[in-house]
């Protein structure tokens, strides 16, 4: 994090990322100073309601956040920019969305939680998208010329007004992390009665183990325990009313609606209060750790990893093996998982697999039958992409393996 006076006073001259959060309600002039070197600008946690129109002196610069702050549109002066394609704008007032305010560059697009209905016509221009949130919005519906978006690889619609499942998504050929989970056209969520519902004051909270877009887990001791279950468990309990991938009530009706698995995190009962909602879960050991590392702004969509992680292609089929099962009980259950990701995965030392994070999950049972296939083919697709990211992994002498070689062609079968 920088400071408005090191700016003003020249210090960061040469910076190629800047970080500014002092709650500005204008930008800062000084920031052109840097035109010759900046290339990320975050502004995001101010009071901005406006950029200025000659941003495009910034002429480096490729990635712009301006989350959480006061802007009501899209500002036009972002397609002025001639390197700008990643953009964020989360949790603004943003209802307009204009094609001018769209570089044709853009690869990552960030409007979570705003009150857009509509996006433009010509959207499908975006040819090199591959990353579009917009969960937590007033969607009706997609313009058509998003199948143009070839490139599209993970879309989030979830918490929108779509009166219907947007078939022309199920054209897109790389579409591989889909979440659509609290629209009108989606199931209702059931009430889980299999399921106890238990008080949060019986459960006391002690460490922080994980944290992400949806909630925080915290280790917890379980005290009135009336139903035989572990005094020591794990406690997901829920962030706000809408997080980058939906409402946290559909995340805890989908995880509870997959039921159990050996390779999933085992559901022991829920909490769901007016000032809290929670998920009470097994306590996963000591030895098991996540497998990958989320995306990076170079990766865009993909996950990244350790540069000392590898495995041989024995492990690597089990653990493919197990994921792909794991898919399988997902599709007979009817959810979509929506992030089947590495950094998703936990890992013993042994290679056994376990899932836990449904933030992004969605059922689909009541769909249509081409679009309950069409949806499989779009999480068939994360597999071969998590099976391209273990493949990239594997031991250099294990890749003449005749193992290697037939996971090698179920990348994207």
């Amino acid at each position: 994090m920088h400071t408005l006076d090191q700016l003003n006073r020249g210090e960061l001259k040469g910076v190629v990322r800047l970080q500014l959060s002092e709650n500005l309600t204008t930008f800062p002039e000084a920031i052109f100073d840097l035109a010759d070197s900046l290339e990320i600008l975050d502004l995001s946690n101010n009071h901005l309601s406006e950029l200025p129109a000659d941003l495009f002196r910034l002429k480096k610069l490729r990635i712009l956040f301006c989350s959480n702050n006061r802007f009501i549109k899209l500002p036009e002066a972002l397609s002025q920019c001639p390197k700008l394609e990643m953009i964020g704008f989360k949790s603004n007032q943003i209802s307009s969305v204009s094609s001018e305010s769209l570089p044709t560059l853009t690869r990552w697009l960030i409007l979570t939680d705003n009150h857009i209905e509509r996006l433009p016509d010509d959207f499908g221009r975006l040819v090199r998208l591959q990353k579009l949130a917009l969960a937590g919005n007033r969607l009706t519906s997609l313009p058509d010329s998003i199948e143009n978006c070839q490139k599209l690889e993970l879309i989030r619609l979830s918490a929108n007004q779509l009166d219907v499942f947007p078939d022309v998504l199920l054209c897109l050929p790389r579409l591989a992390w889909l979440a659509f989970s609290g629209n009108p056209f989606c199931a209702e969520r059931d009430s889980h009665h299999e399921f106890k519902t238990v008080q949060f004051r019986d459960l006391e909270l002690q460490h922080v183990l994980g944290q992400g877009a949806s909630g925080v887990i915290s280790r917890a001791i379980w005290h009135h325990n009336e139903f035989d279950f572990p005094e020591t468990v794990a406690i997901k309990v829920f962030k706000g009313e809408v997080t980058s991938d939906g409402y946290p009530e559909d995340e805890l009706d989908a995880c509870l609606a997959v039921g159990n698995h050996e390779n999933l995190v085992k559901p022991l009962a829920k909490i769901t209060e007016s000032d809290c909602s929670a998920l009470v879960m097994g306590l996963i050991p000591p030895h098991y750790t996540n497998l990958g590392l989320p995306p990076s702004l170079v990766s865009c969509t993909r996950d990244t990893f350790s540069e000392d992680l590898s495995f041989s292609v024995e492990k690597i089929a089990r653990i493919i093996d197990q994921v792909d099962c794991l898919v399988a009980h997902f599709c007979e259950q009817k959810v979509s998982h929506g992030d089947l990701y590495a950094h998703n995965t936990l890992i013993s030392e042994a290679g056994h697999v376990l899932f836990g994070d449904f933030g992004a999950a969605s059922k689909y049972g009541n769909l249509s039958s081409q679009q309950q296939q069409g949806i499989e083919r779009i999480e068939q697709r994360a597999l071969g992409f998590f099976i391209d990211d273990m493949l990239g992994l594997c031991l250099q002498q294990d890749k003449d393996n005749l193992t290697y070689k037939t996971l090698n062609s179920r990348r994207f079968s």
